[in-house]
């Protein structure tokens, strides 16, 4: 089971949005740099067979620009446990439902991603793990996703990502 975990892309400032925290979309920057991140991971070959999303709109966003650019045939499940607010250790038991050789991908957003990597790594929080804008990291796992049991193939920042796209 392999594990990517993708923060969401460039937001609207928290500080000029007039909505709430849950509806704050990603800008046009966020949205071509992240449709560029994307196209960097199918270059590399990057075939999710599943994608969650938390349900913040600025995710839901991303995670529709994922499936689109991968081709991703599976619909996108919407995942409470990928909001920033959420436990991190409550994503492992719906990661251990998935098939041995399921690739998922989590978009979701910072804290939780470093905390979640972190976990899988390691198998305790470290505040030293952080993801930037349309950041990834790709974490396998020998069967199932358990804590601290993950490898860290990739870890690679979205400027890397970008360049990497074909074209």
């Amino acid at each position: 089971m392999h594990s990517l975990l993708f923060r969401h892309g460039i937001t609207e400032s928290p500080k000029t949005w007039p909505g709430d925290e849950y509806s704050r979309p990603l800008t046009k920057e966020g949205r071509t740099k992240t449709e560029q991140a994307v196209e960097g991971l199918k270059t590399i070959g990057v075939e999710p067979t599943h994608i969650f999303s938390s349900p913040l709109i600025r995710a839901q966003q991303t995670a529709d620009i994922a499936k689109r650019i991968l081709e991703i045939s599976p619909e996108i499940e919407i995942t409470p446990e990928l909001v920033y607010d959420q436990s991190p250790m409550l994503l492992f038991p719906i990661l251990q439902t998935l098939p041995s050789e399921a690739i998922v991908i989590c978009v979701g957003h910072e804290p939780h991603l470093g905390q979640m990597a972190a976990l899988m790594l390691f198998g305790n929080h470290s505040p030293s793990l952080s993801f930037k804008t349309a950041d990834s990291a790709f974490i396998g796992f020998h069967k199932t996703a358990m804590i601290g049991q993950g490898i860290l193939e990739w870890w690679v920042p979205p400027a890397q990502l970008q360049s990497l796209r074909k074209g």
